[in-house]
């Protein structure tokens, strides 16, 4: 799909020492089964800069990726009330992909990395199933959201790809919560639209809507919008 000299070409911001690190991360990982307006605190200047160009971008994901992880150790660490074998299974399926994104993320970023974000979940009632899945719900209905509105900002094919491979896993995530919460709602129109197409939202609207689970500042203003 690309050759190395695309690759090489330093038009993403991305040292090409991160950048390598980052192909070599995802050949490795090739055989693993992976996984309205911005609110004011996310356009705050101050705030954690994403970044611009692909990198940018990568962490986006990366900022994504944290919250996820967080929220399903978080899970994991404190199960709620009638909480049964198979739920349990699962959702520790889902907390290892996101752990494992949130790795890819980092390592592939390297000294480009944003920092460890600090997450707010107050408002999540983690003894109660109805509040763990809606969130949950929410989470990977965004998550997927996220990567399809992020993929055309990519210029990097190989970026591309691999954020294809891991909306996919979302994806299956998603599929799973929404029918442990209702049987039969996993592709429903809530998410797919009369073309059998999913959801799309931009940084700015994914980003306010992760604004109440996240404490740290973010600042998206350089992030690419075409």
């Amino acid at each position: 799909m690309t050759n190395k000299a695309s690759l090489e070409k330093p038009t993403d911001g991305l040292p090409s020492v991160s950048r390598r690190k980052f192909l070599a991360f995802a050949g490795a990982s090739s055989g693993l089964v992976l996984a309205g307006a911005a609110c004011r605190k996310n356009n705050d200047a101050g705030g954690v800069d994403l970044g611009s160009g692909d990198t940018g971008i990568l962490n986006y994901a990366y900022a994504l990726e944290q919250l996820e992880a967080a929220f399903y150790i978080q899970v994991l660490n404190s199960p709620y009330s009638g909480i049964t074998a198979m739920e349990t299974a699962m959702l520790r399926d889902i907390r290892d992909h996101e752990i494992a994104h949130r790795e890819f993320f980092k390592n592939a970023l390297g000294s480009n990395a944003i920092p460890g974000l600090e997450v707010d979940f107050s408002a999540v009632n983690f003894s109660s199933r109805d509040s763990v899945l809606s969130t949950a719900k929410t989470f990977e209905d965004l998550g997927v959201s996220a990567y399809n509105g992020a993929g055309r900002l990519l210029t990097n094919p190989a970026f591309l790809t691999l954020a294809g491979k891991i909306v996919s896993v979302e994806a299956r995530h998603a599929a799973y919560i929404r029918d442990i919460i209702s049987n039969g709602s996993f592709a429903n129109n809530e998410v797919v639209d009369a073309m059998g197409l999913d959801v799309i939202r931009t940084p700015a609207q994914v980003m306010a809507a992760a604004d109440p689970f996240i404490k740290t500042s973010i600042n998206i203003s350089n992030l690419p919008t075409s």
